[in-house]
């Protein structure tokens, strides 16, 4: 019985080690033609550099306007991130403890928006009519109204947990709703929060099409769209396209890294109930 537990176990890590490296041969592949020359980054080969050519870093930074795209990236991330946080813990605390009709039917509405597709057609039009396309306001405002539904969906979950009977003791001492909600339940949230600023930030960060639709003038390009500056018609520098996309994977390497213990147990608590 042991041996079949350990032959068991033996196939199940081996597995996990397989898909495990199977994952991480794209990010070695960019890594590796990162270091390479144009012509040898056009083979796209797991072959290593036969001299690393860690200038191509410089030369993204520099050619690609790297400085003016990780601040633009920072201050959309940042933004999304405040925003969408502030404005989910508010309206799951609320919808957790009002279960009327009309609050559940609103927090429905809202989190039914984690499986409804993007109308790029449509959307285009709405920011169009509000006067908010080509701007940094209007990139932040819909990241954090897509990001919105499964933030809603995850800290509402956490919040159904939480006693009422901490609520009444907030009350009887004295506190608003306000003041209930930011010096009571609001710390008790930190898992959950963390959890949905990672995941926010993280998504924020990696976004491709959105600001590649609404944002025309290339001084407001986050890190991602640099890459479009070393792919032509007739010409595609793999080994620059690489290097930009090593730069802008390393802040959301270090992110993931420092806030992974917390994505866990706040996604495990959001999965309880909902």
């Amino acid at each position: 019985m042991k041996l079949k537990k350990r032959i068991g176990t033996i196939c199940v890590n081996s597995i996990a080690w397989v898909i495990s490296i199977t994952m991480l041969i794209p990010f070695l592949l960019i890594v590796l033609n990162s270091l390479k020359t144009s012509l040898e980054a056009a083979e796209m080969s797991l072959a290593f550099p036969s001299l690393p050519q860690f200038s191509n870093f410089s030369v993204v930074i520099e050619k690609g306007d790297m400085i003016t795209g990780f601040f633009n990236n920072l201050l959309f991330s940042t933004f999304s991130v405040l925003i969408t946080t502030l404005f989910a813990s508010m309206a799951a605390y609320v919808f957790a403890r009002n279960r009327r009709k009309i609050h559940n039917f609103f927090y429905y509405f809202i989190v039914l928006g984690i499986t409804m597709p993007i109308n790029f057609i449509t959307l285009v039009r709405v920011m169009q009519t509000l006067h908010l396309m080509n701007s940094r306001l209007g990139i932040i405002l819909l990241y954090s109204a897509i990001q919105m539904p499964f933030s809603l969906f995850l800290i509402y979950s956490f919040i159904v947990k939480i006693p009422r009977d901490i609520d009444e003791a907030g009350v009887i001492d004295g506190c608003s709703t306000i003041q209930l909600f930011t010096w009571i339940v609001l710390p008790l949230l930190q898992p959950v929060l963390i959890t949905v600023m990672v995941l926010t930030f993280l998504n924020t960060w990696n976004e491709f099409i959105l600001p590649l639709y609404m944002l025309n003038n290339t001084n407001y390009w986050p890190m991602t769209l640099a890459i479009y500056k070393f792919f032509g018609m007739y010409h595609k520098d793999w080994n620059l396209m690489s290097a930009n996309i090593v730069l802008t994977s390393l802040p959301v390497i270090l992110v993931y890294l420092a806030g992974q213990k917390y994505i866990v147990s706040g996604m495990i608590a959001g999965s309880v109930k909902g």
